[in-house]
Formats: C-alpha cells, structure tokens, sequence
C-alpha cells in the first residue's frame, strides 16, 4: 500500500515546488532580460561607430576609402575603437580598407550578405571561428551614392563578444547563488510559519480529543487571536455547546419519557394485581378493566406522540405541502371540539377574517390546531369563551388561539415548549396530559417552515399563535362559523 503522506508534508512540499517555480522564472527573465541588454549594447556601440565612419566616408566625397583611425604621436590615449575591427568594401564585396588591427585578415562578406546589404539592409550577426574570440558584426550599406561622386560602399564594424559573455555567464551564476540563498530563507521562514500554525492546530486536536461525551461542558482553550485559528476554536465551541445540549435534552427526554412510561404501567400494574388477589364480582372485574382501558389509552397515546416526534426528529413526518385554506382547518377543529367545548361550558368563537391560504401538509395543520384548542378548553373555566383569530401579516398566514384561563407565568414561558414539560396551572389543576402537545405542536410548524409563538396578555388567559409561509390569494371574505 503506497504510503500517504500528511497534509503538513503535502504543504510543505507545495510552498517549495512554488518557491522553486517562481524563482526560477524569475531567475530566467532576469537572464534572458540582463542579456538582451549586454548584447543590445554591443549591437549599439558597433552600429554608431559604423554610421561615424560612414558620416566621414560621406564628407571626403570621391577620395579613395579609408579607416579614419587615430594618427601616431602624442596624443592622450582613446578608446573609442579598443578592440574594434572597421572594413569598407565595394558592391562586390571587396575590401577597400582595413583597421589596422585586423592585419592582413578581412571580415567575411558572403554573397547573400552582399545581397542584403545592396537591398538597403542593416545586418547584424554573430562570426563563429573568427579570430581568437567569439565576434559581433554589424555591416551597413552607405546612403545611395550621387552619380558621378561617391561609389557604392559598405562598412563592417566587429567586435569581440567574449566580454559580453563574461558578463552574462557571471550573471546567471550570481542569479543561481541568489536563487539558492533566496529558497533556503523562504523555505526555513515558510517551514517555521508552518510548524507554528499546525502546533496551534495540534494543540486543538489534543484538546477536542480529551473532550468525551461525558465532558461536554469542557471547551477548547481560547489563542486571544482573532485569526484562522481563533475562529476555527470559536466554531468548535460553539458546536461542543450545541452538542451538549443537545445531549442534555436527550437525557432529559429519556429521563421524563421513562418516568411517564412508569407512572400508568405501575398503575396498570397494581389495578391488575388488586384484582387478581381475591374473587370479585363482575361489576369489580369491569371497573378494573375499565381503569387499565384508560392507562392503557394514555399509553397509546405517549407512544404515538414520542413516535411522530421521533420521525419529526428524523425528518420523515413532515407530509406532503399544499395550499390549504386555514380558515376551513379552524372550522372543522372548532367543529370536531365542540361537543368537548359544550361538556366544560366553554364557548368557542371564530372570528370573521378574509380567507387565508397557508403552504403546509393539511394533516399535521389540522393536528396542531385541535391540540392548541384542546388545551385552550383544558384550562378556560366554565362561562368562559376560547377566540380563534386567522389573519394574513406580511409574508405569513397567522392562526391565534386566545384562552380565558390562568394565563402563563414570565418563568414559564422559555420552557413551555419543551417535552414533558407541564407549567405550575396544569400540575395544579390536575388536568391529565402528559407534556408533549405543544413539543408536537411546535415540531410539526417548525418541520414546515413556520413558528409557534406563547404569549400571556396583561388582562389575563394565554394566547398561541402559529405562522405559516402565505400561499395564493386571499378572496375579501370568509364567513367564519361560531359555537
């Protein structure tokens, strides 16, 4: 199995691959741009000093070809044509005059040159063997001579390229040594760079590690930055905390749906037991089994509300959306309360609203609907009246269920949602239930996009209102049904 090789190693090798891969293209351009300058000047200085022999050529008009070189004597010393071959030919390419310094040597002048040169063209190449040393020459055509004064000419100037080549060569070894010096101290700046940033990183590793399920409340040693490194210990402190709560819920929900469990099954247990004990007569043996009926239903009912809230969890229990008229789902749950509402002497009123569509799976609606209106009934006191209200606000369809009851206490409020979770009216009260219609409740309005909100008004009773994503048009009225 080929071995795979850390992402520190991975990294590393990638800055110094572009470490390498830039500076090498730079190290190139500078080489290629260094010696097209050093050439450059070459091909310059020869081609100057071919247009001022050209220039005296010119002004001695018919008089014979001629190096104008500098005379012997006692003048100070130049420079100007240090090592520098001068030859002026003919059309045919004969010599007419020579340097002094090329001796009985005369610089080539091929046909295809001669060719060029009597086309007008300035020709620079590069002589390989002549002489000692590699040559640059320039050969130049004089301007169109004047009938009858000035013959057809053309000078050759060359120079030695060995200087040039020194230059460039000396160059491109200082470029390598640069290069070299340049990589080790980005390679030892990036490699320090690096092991900084994954010893930070190791250091969270070994933290996140030591934290189990059994030490969520633990978390990761802040760096004080505001960097990569402080956002990325900010993320997983924020997701160990999600993390433990939701732990804390889960246990919490395993602890109350077992206590809730316990409690009928105990009685179940007990009232079963009792009757086994002795004979009894048949009324007995009825009442009993009329008692297990009811724990039996209340058990039913627990498992099938942990049931859908477990597929509400996993995301299977949302149903299929469609555009449902809220107003014709609070008639038909006022409708089905209201043999319920009659027994409590409760009055249940739906308020005249124009008709409101909502996007939302119909059978679950209608769930959440009956619950609230069910616990509205619950806690509102005989003579008393239950007001359901549906109303377009903005961009949602809102459904209102306003009660008469004891209303809600401020400490209640951020757990009335919370399964298992019954207030101090509902425990008081003695009113059977078991916690989990407002969890359902607001599970199914979550799963489809919408809220549940609880509110205690200050003239008294408690008031849940659900909103749902708006959907199709809304007609001006809708006659509302009143119980």
């Amino acid at each position: 199995m080929t071995p795979v090789l850390s992402f520190r190693s991975r990294l590393a090798l990638a800055h110094a691959a572009a470490i390498v891969v830039v500076l090498a293209l730079a190290a190139l351009g500078g080489y290629w741009g260094l010696s097209k300058a050093v050439h450059g000047q070459l091909d310059a200085a020869l081609f100057a000093l071919a247009e001022a022999e050209i220039g005296m050529l010119v002004e001695d008009g018919g008089r014979p070809a001629a190096v104008h070189e500098a005379p012997h004597g006692t003048a100070p010393p130049s420079f100007v044509r240090l090592d520098r071959l001068i030859q002026i030919v003919d059309a045919q390419g004969h010599p007419l005059a020579r340097s002094s310094n090329l001796g009985e040597a005369q610089l080539p002048t091929p046909g295809a040159l001669m060719a060029r040169l009597a086309a007008g063209e300035t020709v620079f190449e590069t002589l390989n063997g002549f002489g000692e040393e590699p040559t640059r020459m320039v050969s130049v055509p004089m301007p169109v001579p004047v009938i009858g004064r000035t013959p057809w000419r053309a000078v050759q100037v060359a120079g030695s390229l060995d200087d040039t080549i020194r230059v460039v060569e000396s160059a491109g070894v200082l470029l390598l040594l640069l290069g070299v010096a340049l990589f080790v101290a980005l390679g030892t700046a990036g490699a320090s760079l690096t092991n900084r940033v994954f010893s930070a990183i190791d250091d969270v590793v070994r933290h996140a590690q030591r934290i189990g399920e059994a030490h969520l409340a633990e978390r990761l040693a802040h760096p004080g930055t505001r960097d990569e490194i402080g956002r990325l210990v900010d993320t997983l402190n924020d997701m160990l905390a999600r993390l433990d709560h939701s732990f804390e819920a889960q246990q919490r929900f395993t602890a109350d749906a077992s206590h809730e469990l316990r409690s009928p099954l105990s009685r179940l247990r007990t009232e079963i037991e009792l009757a086994l004990r002795r004979p009894r007569t048949p009324a007995e043996y009825q009442a009993t089994l009329r008692s297990c009926m009811e724990e039996a239903e209340r058990l039913t009912l627990l498992v099938e509300e942990l049931l859908v809230l477990a597929r509400l969890d996993a995301g299977q229990e949302r149903g299929p959306t469609e555009t449902v008229c809220l107003n014709e789902l609070a008639q038909d749950a006022a409708r089905r309360l209201d043999s319920t509402a009659r027994q409590r002497q409760v009055h249940i009123i739906l308020e005249h609203a124009p008709r409101v569509n909502a996007m939302v799976a119909r059978g679950p609606a209608s769930l959440v609907l009956a619950n609230l209106l069910d616990n509205a009934l619950k806690f509102s006191p005989a003579g008393s009246s239950v007001t359901l209200r549906v109303a377009a606000v903005g961009p949602h369809a809102v459904v209102s269920v306003a009660d008469t009851g004891p209303g809600l206490q401020a400490d209640e409020l951020p757990h009335l949602f919370d399964r298992f979770y019954r207030g101090t009216a509902a425990r008081a009260s003695g009113v059977p239930g078991v916690g989990l219609g407002l969890a359902l409740s607001q599970a199914i309005v979550h799963a489809h996009g919408g809220s549940i909100e609880a509110s205690s008004p200050a003239s008294g009773g408690a008031t849940f209102s659900i909103r749902l994503p708006l959907a199709g048009d809304r007609p001006s009225s809708q006659t509302a049904h009143a119980s």
